[in-house]
Protein backbone atom coordinates (compact mmCIF):
# COMPACT_ATOMS: atom_id res chain seq x y z
CA UNK A 1 0.00 0.00 0.00
CA UNK A 2 2.97 2.75 0.60
CA UNK A 3 4.53 2.15 -2.91
CA UNK A 4 1.52 4.11 -4.14
CA UNK A 5 1.58 6.85 -1.72
CA UNK A 6 4.17 9.79 -1.61
CA UNK A 7 6.99 10.08 0.61
CA UNK A 8 7.24 12.71 3.17
CA UNK A 9 10.88 12.71 3.13
CA UNK A 10 11.16 12.83 -0.54
CA UNK A 11 8.18 15.29 -1.42
CA UNK A 12 7.73 17.34 1.60
CA UNK A 13 6.50 20.03 -0.39
CA UNK A 14 2.89 17.47 -0.36
CA UNK A 15 2.91 17.87 2.86
CA UNK A 16 4.18 21.12 3.83
CA UNK A 17 1.83 22.88 6.45
CA UNK A 18 -0.91 20.13 6.31
CA UNK A 19 -2.34 19.65 9.48
CA UNK A 20 -2.65 23.69 10.42
CA UNK A 21 -4.44 23.74 6.49
CA UNK A 22 -6.71 21.36 7.51
CA UNK A 23 -7.58 23.03 10.66
CA UNK A 24 -7.98 26.05 8.73
CA UNK A 25 -10.35 24.76 6.30
CA UNK A 26 -12.36 23.07 8.70
CA UNK A 27 -13.40 26.50 10.17
CA UNK A 28 -14.12 27.74 7.47
CA UNK A 29 -16.02 24.82 5.98
CA UNK A 30 -17.89 24.61 9.62
CA UNK A 31 -18.92 28.21 8.98
CA UNK A 32 -20.49 27.31 5.05
CA UNK A 33 -22.24 24.24 7.18
CA UNK A 34 -23.79 26.46 9.91
CA UNK A 35 -24.99 28.91 7.03
CA UNK A 36 -26.82 25.41 5.12
CA UNK A 37 -28.09 24.32 8.46
CA UNK A 38 -29.45 27.61 9.14
CA UNK A 39 -31.01 27.75 5.83
CA UNK A 40 -32.52 24.69 5.74
CA UNK A 41 -34.23 25.27 8.94
CA UNK A 42 -35.32 28.55 8.32
CA UNK A 43 -37.20 27.17 5.39
CA UNK A 44 -38.51 24.17 7.49
CA UNK A 45 -39.30 26.44 10.21
CA UNK A 46 -41.80 27.81 7.21
CA UNK A 47 -43.00 24.62 5.58
CA UNK A 48 -43.73 23.41 9.66
CA UNK A 49 -46.14 26.68 10.00
CA UNK A 50 -47.23 25.70 6.31
CA UNK A 51 -48.39 22.24 7.39
CA UNK A 52 -49.30 22.97 10.89
CA UNK A 53 -46.13 21.17 12.35
CA UNK A 54 -45.89 18.36 10.12
CA UNK A 55 -42.93 19.93 8.37
CA UNK A 56 -40.98 20.14 11.41
CA UNK A 57 -40.56 16.67 11.96
CA UNK A 58 -38.84 15.93 8.68
CA UNK A 59 -35.71 18.63 10.26
CA UNK A 60 -33.58 16.15 12.03
CA UNK A 61 -33.17 14.15 8.98
CA UNK A 62 -33.12 16.94 6.25
CA UNK A 63 -30.36 19.10 7.78
CA UNK A 64 -28.04 15.77 7.87
CA UNK A 65 -28.52 15.24 4.43
CA UNK A 66 -28.04 18.96 3.41
CA UNK A 67 -24.84 18.96 4.93
CA UNK A 68 -23.74 15.03 3.22
CA UNK A 69 -25.23 16.67 0.22
CA UNK A 70 -22.31 19.52 0.52
CA UNK A 71 -19.80 17.06 1.33
CA UNK A 72 -20.95 15.39 -1.81
CA UNK A 73 -21.06 18.12 -3.97
CA UNK A 74 -17.83 19.26 -3.39
CA UNK A 75 -15.30 16.35 -3.03
CA UNK A 76 -17.23 14.65 -5.35
CA UNK A 77 -16.48 17.41 -8.11
CA UNK A 78 -13.09 17.28 -9.92
CA UNK A 79 -11.51 19.74 -7.47
CA UNK A 80 -11.93 16.65 -4.30
CA UNK A 81 -11.93 19.91 -2.10
CA UNK A 82 -14.47 21.50 -0.24
CA UNK A 83 -14.67 25.16 -0.15
CA UNK A 84 -12.54 25.55 3.01
CA UNK A 85 -9.64 23.11 1.65
CA UNK A 86 -9.65 24.84 -1.71
CA UNK A 87 -9.14 27.73 0.17
CA UNK A 88 -5.90 26.55 2.37
CA UNK A 89 -5.22 24.47 -1.13
CA UNK A 90 -5.35 21.25 -0.13
CA UNK A 91 -6.93 18.12 -2.17
CA UNK A 92 -8.34 14.52 -0.86
CA UNK A 93 -6.36 12.07 -2.52
CA UNK A 94 -7.31 8.04 -1.97
CA UNK A 95 -4.46 6.47 -0.92
CA UNK A 96 -5.15 2.47 -1.61
CA UNK A 97 -4.50 3.19 -5.32
CA UNK A 98 -8.47 3.74 -6.19
CA UNK A 99 -9.85 6.20 -7.64
CA UNK A 100 -12.24 8.21 -5.03
CA UNK A 101 -15.75 6.83 -5.69
CA UNK A 102 -19.28 7.45 -4.39
CA UNK A 103 -18.98 5.54 -1.05
CA UNK A 104 -15.74 6.83 0.05
CA UNK A 105 -17.01 10.48 -0.70
CA UNK A 106 -19.98 10.18 2.00
CA UNK A 107 -18.31 7.87 4.35
CA UNK A 108 -14.73 10.10 4.98
CA UNK A 109 -16.87 13.01 6.28
CA UNK A 110 -18.96 10.76 8.29
CA UNK A 111 -15.76 9.45 9.94
CA UNK A 112 -14.15 12.75 10.01
CA UNK A 113 -17.33 14.33 12.28
CA UNK A 114 -17.80 10.13 14.31
CA UNK A 115 -14.05 10.87 15.50
CA UNK A 116 -14.08 14.16 15.86
CA UNK A 117 -16.91 13.75 18.42
CA UNK A 118 -15.80 10.92 20.20
CA UNK A 119 -11.96 11.47 20.29
CA UNK A 120 -10.75 14.71 19.08
CA UNK A 121 -7.30 14.73 20.86
CA UNK A 122 -6.66 11.22 19.86
CA UNK A 123 -7.49 11.84 15.99
CA UNK A 124 -5.25 14.84 16.25
CA UNK A 125 -2.24 13.36 18.11
CA UNK A 126 -2.61 10.12 15.48
CA UNK A 127 -2.35 12.47 12.82
CA UNK A 128 0.87 14.24 14.62
CA UNK A 129 2.73 10.54 14.65
CA UNK A 130 1.68 9.37 11.45
CA UNK A 131 4.66 10.12 8.38
CA UNK A 132 2.19 11.56 5.98
CA UNK A 133 -0.23 13.52 8.34
CA UNK A 134 -2.97 11.05 8.08
CA UNK A 135 -5.69 11.41 10.68
CA UNK A 136 -7.88 8.55 12.01
CA UNK A 137 -10.72 8.54 9.64
CA UNK A 138 -8.11 8.99 6.83
CA UNK A 139 -6.40 5.68 7.48
CA UNK A 140 -9.84 3.93 7.86
CA UNK A 141 -11.27 5.40 4.69
CA UNK A 142 -8.17 4.69 2.32
CA UNK A 143 -7.56 8.90 2.30
CA UNK A 144 -4.66 11.12 2.35
CA UNK A 145 -4.63 14.79 2.49
CA UNK A 146 -2.05 16.24 -0.04
CA UNK A 147 -0.81 20.32 -0.99
CA UNK A 148 -2.83 20.96 -4.47
CA UNK A 149 -0.18 23.54 -5.63
CA UNK A 150 2.88 20.97 -5.41
CA UNK A 151 0.77 18.12 -7.11
CA UNK A 152 -0.23 20.02 -9.25
CA UNK A 153 3.46 21.17 -10.59
CA UNK A 154 4.70 17.91 -10.35
CA UNK A 155 2.33 16.58 -12.88
CA UNK A 156 2.72 19.89 -15.12
CA UNK A 157 6.60 18.93 -14.58
CA UNK A 158 5.85 15.51 -15.81
CA UNK A 159 3.73 16.42 -18.69
CA UNK A 160 6.45 18.41 -19.64
CA UNK A 161 9.16 15.53 -19.88
CA UNK A 162 7.15 13.05 -21.42
CA UNK A 163 8.50 12.11 -25.21
CA UNK A 164 6.50 13.86 -28.08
Amino acid sequence: MTAFLPDPARNPELFDGVLLRRAMAYVVDCAIIVLIALGVMIVGLIAGIVTLGVGWLALPVVVPVAILAYYAATLGSPMRATVGMRAMDIVLTPARGRPLDGWMILVHPLLFWLTVWISWPFSILFALFTPRRQMLHDLIVGTLMLRRSPMEQHWRTLGDASPS
